[in-house]
């Protein structure tokens, strides 16, 4: 079965195809960051009015690459949510209209299952069950994966998100959208000499919240800022004082993910472990992760870098999963376009 995928939820607009007995045919993403960085964050009518103008030529793209046509495809995946309203129609009315001029079924995916499963598309996956810890600008949760749409929450954010947690500090310190990977590049040149919190690290659950955590990096930017003297309009710290913060901080939030997720582990029994969401591209945060994996005999998987922000493939792949698994079922033939902006991934069923 050849699944055409389009990931729309937010400022990534990306196209992918799938074969389930091939693989991933071909990919295509764009970007929006630079469009969005002029403001500081994403701005819901311009990403939808960019997404307008690049789905159909990205769709070409990966049709070329695989050297596919329109008359190839047997099945449709869209992002159906969540995400900004906007957005997801665009990529949800362009599917839906494929599917019904085509004349073969689709399905609308959730946006977190694609990324749950995205570990799923490397050489050699992780099999069910495993825990995946699912940490991206809106989500940082741990679930237990047993199947697809067999997922059970085992923790979740009771406020900030970890990718929300590092946006935020990185604006604190003056650096550019997108605050993570700017912050995770300053961190590198950073060393030990602040101390930050880490909230709930012994809480005895595996809640997380980085609120508290993102409060500390203000009270100690003031703190630094009124040690140097800064006066209010430029209030920029210098940088090996910014390097020193961003260090400490990703230490805070690496270190608390990783005991979250090894405590996980010991509580379900199970030895593998996968991370998606745009966070899980943090080095220290992988070499973290490996090094405690490594020691406990655990298996710890992820995407490769590109698959672990937003893209086309993920949508793909979770969609062609579900396609598949209800092939000797009567499908649906509805193809009205409905986004859930708002979705638990705990509504989810097995196909």
């Amino acid at each position: 079965m050849l699944v055409l995928g389009f990931e729309s939820s937010c400022d990534e607009t990306g196209v992918a195809l799938y074969d389930t007995e091939k693989g991933l045919l071909a990919h295509a993403l764009h970007s929006q960051v630079e469009m969005h960085a002029a403001y500081g964050g994403v701005v819901p009518e311009l990403a939808s009015r960019d997404h307008i103008r690049r789905v159909l030529p990205l769709t070409q793209r990966v049709l070329t690459q695989a050297n596919k046509t329109l008359a190839d495809i047997d099945g449709v995946a869209y992002t159906q949510g969540p995400g900004l309203a906007g957005a997801l129609l665009v990529g949800a009315s362009i599917a839906q209209s494929l599917a019904f001029t085509l004349q073969v079924p689709s399905i609308g995916v959730h946006h977190l299952e694609g990324h749950l499963l995205a570990p799923l598309l490397e050489e050699n996956p992780p099999n069910f069950p495993f825990v995946a810890l699912l940490v991206s600008g809106g989500h940082s949760q741990l679930m237990r994966v047993d199947g697809i749409g067999q997922y059970q929450l085992l923790g979740d954010t009771l406020d900030d998100a970890a990718g929300e947690a590092f946006d935020k500090t990185a604006k604190l310190l003056g650096l550019g959208y997108p605050g993570g990977p700017a912050l995770a590049k300053l961190a590198a040149l950073g060393k030990p000499r602040y101390k930050l919190p880490r909230p709930m690290l012994n809480s005895g659950d595996l809640n997380f919240s980085f609120s508290g955590l993102k409060t500390a990096v203000l009270t100690l930017v003031n703190q630094q800022s009124a040690h140097q003297k800064l006066d209010d309009e430029s209030k920029t710290l210098d940088t090996t004082t910014q390097a020193d913060i961003a260090w400490e901080f990703q230490e805070s939030v690496t270190e608390i993910l990783t005991n979250k997720c090894m405590a996980a582990l010991r509580e379900t029994g199970l030895d593998n472990l996968i991370v998606s969401g745009g966070v899980g591209a943090n080095l220290r945060l992988r070499e973290r992760l490996n090094a405690a994996t490594k020691r406990k005999m655990c298996r710890v998987s992820y995407p490769r870098l590109e698959f672990c922000t937003d893209n086309g493939a993920m949508i793909a792949f979770a969609g062609a999963m579900r396609l598949k698994a209800l092939q000797n079922q009567p499908l649906a033939t509805n193809y009205g376009v409905q986004i859930k902006a708002r979705w638990d991934l705990a509504e989810l069923k097995a196909p």
